[in-house]
């Protein structure tokens, strides 16, 4: 990936979070974060990955809503980001969050007996 495409994909993802945080009106959009953006090497496509915040339940209403600003965000994204041509952007659900929360929920559901103390005189003997 080219630093102008990191640049690219690091604004285009501020611009959205700074969209749906700010400017955009439909509810079922509160507390969605944009995760990752990640453009095609013409930048005429954008991967938008979203998330709702422990709320993985609400997917399915989060991406329709997101299709239907679709247009307002596309404009919004267009006139602030200057490109030949506005990448179009398709939105995907990030769930590496809820894998990073059950590989966690493993980690705590595991049971590992606490390592016994080394015996300090066998230490000082050992650096003698």
């Amino acid at each position: 990936m080219t630093i102008k495409q990191e640049r690219m994909n690091e604004r285009v993802q501020e611009i959205l979070s700074e969209l749906l945080l700010v400017e955009a009106k439909d509810p079922r959009l509160r507390g969605v974060t944009v995760t990752k953006v990640q453009l095609d090497r013409e930048f005429q496509m954008a991967k938008v990955y979203v998330n709702a915040l422990g709320e993985e339940d609400r997917r399915d209403e989060v991406l329709a809503a997101l299709e239907r600003a679709k247009g307002f965000l596309r404009r919004e994204v267009g006139a602030r980001v200057h490109l030949r041509r506005t990448p179009d952007l398709r939105f995907e659900w990030d769930a590496t969050l809820a894998y990073g929360e059950h590989v966690n929920a493993l980690l705590d559901s595991l049971d590992i007996p606490e390592a016994e103390p080394e015996d300090a005189d066998a230490d000082a003997d050992a650096e003698e």
